[in-house]
């Protein structure tokens, strides 16, 4: 029964009105549903073969980070060291230049975040936050947090 009269509140209707057309828009309840594909747990680790493992610490030797082999294999930055360090490679640690230090700051001080930053400079967001700050950059309060 839809509220009428002198006493309705107009938010109300409009309410009743969204949820009619909302309720219109759903499926029918006896309509047959195609099976979902079941979404991978995010928790459950994607292992690499022998073969894919041995390509992986080739790639590595040979110049690519650990963000690229990631993307390229399709697992985390983490796994990727931890596989490198179960085979006995030494990790490259990636330093910053003074060039790049100076430019993000200046990208930070222009409004991108530090994850845009670590990807553009292939280091981690913690990476340059750790240089922002030794360089006496005050962090914007994060998103969702004042």
């Amino acid at each position: 029964m839809a509220p009428t009269g002198q006493h309705s509140n107009p938010y109300v209707k409009w309410q009743l009105s969204h949820l009619e057309r909302l309720l219109a828009s759903l499926p029918d309840h006896g309509a047959t549903r195609a099976p979902q594909k079941r979404a991978r747990n995010p928790r459950t680790a994607r292992q690499l073969k022998p073969a894919q493992v041995e390509e992986l610490i080739a790639e590595y030797q040979a110049g690519a980070t650990v963000y690229q082999l990631a993307d390229r294999f399709g697992i985390e930055r983490r796994t990727v060291s931890n596989i490198l360090k179960r085979n006995g490679i030494t990790p490259r640690w990636r330093h910053l230049t003074d060039e790049q230090i100076e430019e993000a700051i200046q990208l930070y001080c222009e409004g991108w975040s530090l994850a845009k930053l670590g990807k553009r400079f292939g280091v981690a967001d913690t990476t340059i936050r750790a240089q922002l700050l030794k360089y006496g950059v005050e962090m914007r309060p994060r998103p969702g947090r004042e």
